[in-house]
C-alpha cells in the first residue's frame, strides 16, 4: 500500500456545467474507492443536472446535452452515493476548492446533510502547486512520464489525480504516507466551511476570511453586528456556508 489508511479513501473528479457551486451542476463523476486492506472499486456516474450545458462548459468535458437527455438526476443517487462515501477520506485534484464543495452542496439540495467533520482532504493540486508549480497534465508527465489522454474526462482525470499521488508519497521525503499529514500539507487543516470564507486563525480561534470583517472572529462580528449573520443567509452564498454559521450562531446563542 503507498499510503497509509485506516478507512476508506475515495478519489474522485467532478465534471460540471460550471464552476459555480451554487449555482452550477454535477454532471458526470468517477471515484476510485482505495480500501485499507488495497483493494480498489471504481464508479462512474453521468447525471442529468437538470439545467442546460452551456456550450463552453461542453467544448471543455466533451459532454452536451443531448449526452444526459433521459438520464436521472442528482436526486436518484443522493443516498446510494451517500452511503457509499459513509465514513470515507477524500482525494482530489483542486477538490478542497472545488469538487468536494460542489458535491456538498448537491448534497444538501436534496436535504442530505453530509458530514464532513470527520473526515480527512487530500488536495493532490495543492501538494504539487507548493512542490512543483504545474497544472493536471504537467504533474502527470512529470511525476509519472506520461501524456494527459482524454483530459477533462471525470474518468482520465480522476485516474491521473490517482497515480499523481501514489508518485507524490514515493518520490518526497518529507511526504508522511498517512492521511492526517497529507491532509494538512494539502492545506485543507484551517477550513471552517468549505468555501473557505469561514476559517481558523493562528490562535485557533473562528473567523470570517472575507470581506469588511476579515480577520475578526465570528464570536466578535455577531456582538457588534447582528444584521451580517441575516445578510450572509440571504446572499449568494454556498448553503454549506450557511449551514457552518448557523450552527456558529446557535452555539453562541446557547452560551447566553
Amino acid at each position: 500500500m503507498f499510503i497509509n489508511i485506516q478507512k476508506p479513501l475515495v478519489i474522485f473528479d467532478l465534471e460540471t456545467t460550471g464552476i459555480s457551486t451554487t449555482n452550477d451542476r454535477i454532471i458526470e463523476m468517477y471515484l476510485i474507492k482505495l480500501s485499507p486492506d488495497g483493494s480498489e472499486d471504481h464508479k462512474r456516474y453521468l447525471i442529468h443536472p437538470g439545467i442546460p450545458i452551456p456550450e463552453q462548459s461542453s467544448a471543455i468535458h466533451g459532454i452536451y446535452d443531448k449526452d444526459v437527455e433521459g438520464l436521472p438526476g442528482f436526486a436518484a443517487i443522493a443516498k446510494e452515493l451517500s452511503k457509499y462515501l459513509d465514513n470515507c477520506d477524500f482525494a482530489g485534484f483542486n477538490s478542497n476548492r472545488f469538487d468536494f464543495p460542489m458535491l456538498v452542496e448537491e448534497f444538501l439540495r436534496h436535504n442530505i446533510d453530509f458530514d464532513i467533520e470527520n473526515r480527512k482532504f487530500i488536495d493532490v493540486q495543492r501538494i504539487f502547486h507548493t512542490l512543483e508549480p504545474r497544472n493536471l497534465a504537467a504533474a502527470l508527465r512529470f511525476y509519472c512520464q506520461k501524456d494527459l489522454v482524454d483530459a477533462h474526462s471525470a474518468k482520465a482525470d480522476t485516474v491521473a489525480t490517482f497515480e499523481i499521488l501514489k508518485a507524490q508519497v514515493e518520490k518526497y521525503d518529507q511526504l508522511e504516507p498517512n492521511i492526517d499529514f497529507l491532509h494538512n500539507f494539502s492545506g485543507q487543516a484551517n477550513l471552517v466551511d468549505l468555501a473557505g470564507r469561514i476559517v481558523k486563525n493562528e490562535k485557533g480561534e473562528i473567523v470570517f476570511n472575507f470581506g469588511k470583517h476579515k480577520g475578526k472572529t465570528v464570536q466578535q462580528v455577531f456582538k457588534q453586528e447582528s444584521s451580517y449573520y441575516d445578510w450572509m443567509m440571504k446572499g449568494d452564498f454556498p448553503q454549506q456556508t450557511k449551514n457552518v454559521l448557523t450552527k456558529l450562531r446557535l452555539k453562541e446563542f446557547n452560551k447566553q
